[in-house]
């Protein structure tokens, strides 16, 4: 019997009886301090701390690249959905249940065992996703499932579950959506890579609606490679399967994987780590002649190439490969171009203009150089997306108008100061300040239509400038100095 079903009545310690006489009562013991609300590890025979839980499950993927995990479900505990629950936005879109984190929060320890009945006996249903649509930069819709919030729950701890063996398994050029990783991190990485080796061509890889055409066939073949637990592999095949909610009318899903799904980012890095990633690894190291570096967020690839005939081949042998596995590059996000420390040079001897440039994760990268003279890297806001951003602030502050200016002040500099927090990197100042100063321009455009007197001076709106929208300063390092500290070798 589990201690939390055991009587809460007071056991008084006994202590060991000493030569066959009876035990004495003896004092009991306060409250452990520390970490008493963790599972107890058992020193073993070895002498060696005896790891408990999802860590002996990381520890078996450490050592095993081919072992399959035939028992992982049993993880998935009442305390592990009220940890995964607390883990979710509590500001997030309701699914098709309409039921909000708060009012979930209400019922959940009276609902969480009967969920876990229902998860470990085959109860468990998937309820269909809330198709929803948001605008892209480039004014085009992103379609989004929005899953019920007790989907969202079970997909959080699976993920959990998962998350211990493939941190293990997947390889150090993949960014996307894992833990210790951020975009940054990525934008480290490639900068470093082209700059300490030889790279004179890019390749910008882009997927075509990557998530709407993952193949779910494939998918559990992937899956399959290290889970052998036939009752997580119907859990997930329940979500791949429920389907969307639009228009009042459920569309069945034959291929793809929700976008917006808790579990949709770590299934497709499964999906890509096989499709892409291994795959990718061993053609640099069977098939290239020169110097080859990769880096990848999700479904945004970035690979640089020594050697233009790498590139050529390595390019038509990727289209190849994509097909295989029901996947298309777009025909116009993915380019080949000539890039790096040569590149302006050796399109200068050939008479063409300055070298192309390409965007990765919000970022234009562009051939520069120092105030010595040596190869930079230029990385400034890609237009469209600030262009898009300053859109939607300037259509919120129409909506806000009217209300009280400190309290559009402070969510005013929230704004900003979030823009700032991503896009403040070196060398980026120039775009940063134009959008810092087109927002205040908005802003007191905006307090000028409050009435019809033009009553607001410049030396006032400078004060409320000063107060409330903060200063443009560099937030990240220069990529080498953030890589050496997280790459010390």
């Amino acid at each position: 019997m589990d201690a939390v079903e055991k009587s809460d009545m007071p056991i008084v310690p006994k202590k060991p009886s000493n030569k066959g006489k009876p035990a004495e009562t003896v004092e009991g013991r306060g409250a452990t301090e520390g970490n008493a609300q963790e599972p107890p590890a058992c020193r073993t025979q070895s002498r060696e701390n005896a790891l408990m839980g999802l860590e002996r499950v990381r520890e078996a993927a450490k050592k095993g690249g081919r072992m399959k995990f035939t028992a992982l479900l049993h993880h998935v505990t009442p305390s592990l959905l009220v940890e995964s629950f607390y883990d979710l936005k509590r500001n997030a879109a309701a699914g098709v249940d309409g039921v909000t984190w708060g009012e979930y929060e209400e019922l959940l320890y009276t609902r969480v065992h009967e969920l876990h009945r229902e998860i470990h006996s085959g109860a468990y249903r998937a309820q269909a996703s809330r198709r929803v649509y948001i605008p892209k930069a480039d004014g085009r819709l992103r379609p989004l499932g929005i899953a019920a919030l007790e989907d969202k729950v079970v997909q959080q701890a699976v993920v959990k579950v998962l998350n211990a063996i493939y941190e293990e398994e997947f390889l150090g050029f993949s960014y996307g959506f894992r833990q210790g990783r951020s975009q940054h991190d990525a934008l480290d990485a490639l900068d470093v890579g082209i700059k300490s080796h030889r790279v004179n061509w890019i390749l910008d890889a882009d997927i075509r609606a990557f998530f709407d055409t993952i193949d779910h066939k494939w998918m559990m073949q992937f899956l399959g490679h290290r889970i052998a637990d036939q009752r997580l592999l119907r859990l997930i095949g329940k979500w791949l399967k429920a389907g969307v909610i639009e228009d009042g009318r459920r569309i069945e899903s034959l291929q793809g994987c929700p976008q917006g799904a808790v579990i949709s980012p770590l299934l497709s890095n499964i999906y890509l780590h096989y499709v892409l990633d291994l795959w990718a690894h061993q053609w640099r190291k069977r098939h290239a002649t020169g110097r080859i570096i990769i880096v990848r967020y999700a479904d945004d690839s970035v690979v640089g190439f020594e050697r233009k005939d790498d590139a050529g081949q390595f390019l038509a042998a990727l289209r190849e490969r994509m097909a295989k596995f029901g996947l298309a590059l777009h025909p116009d996000k993915t380019r080949l171009i000539e890039f790096g420390r040569h590149a302006q040079e050796q399109r200068k001897l050939r008479g063409e203009g300055k070298p192309e440039t390409f965007d990765f994760l919000g970022f234009t990268h562009c051939c520069g150089k120092t105030r010595q003279g040596w190869f930079a890297i230029l990385r400034v806001t890609v237009k469209k997306r600030m262009r898009a951003t300053l859109k939607a602030i300037r259509a919120e502050l129409r909506k806000r108008m009217h209300d009280d200016v400190p309290a559009v002040g402070k969510w005013l500099g929230r704004v900003v100061q979030g823009y700032f927090n991503y896009f403040a990197v070196p060398g980026n100042s120039h775009r940063l300040c134009s959008f810092r100063t087109e927002i205040c321009r908005t802003w007191r455009h905006t307090l000028m239509r409050r009435s019809q007197r033009h009553c607001l001076s410049w030396e006032r709106f400078n004060r409320l400038v000063k107060r409330y929208i903060p200063p443009y300063r560099n937030t990240h390092p220069y990529p080498s100095e953030r890589f050496r500290v997280t790459h010390p070798r």
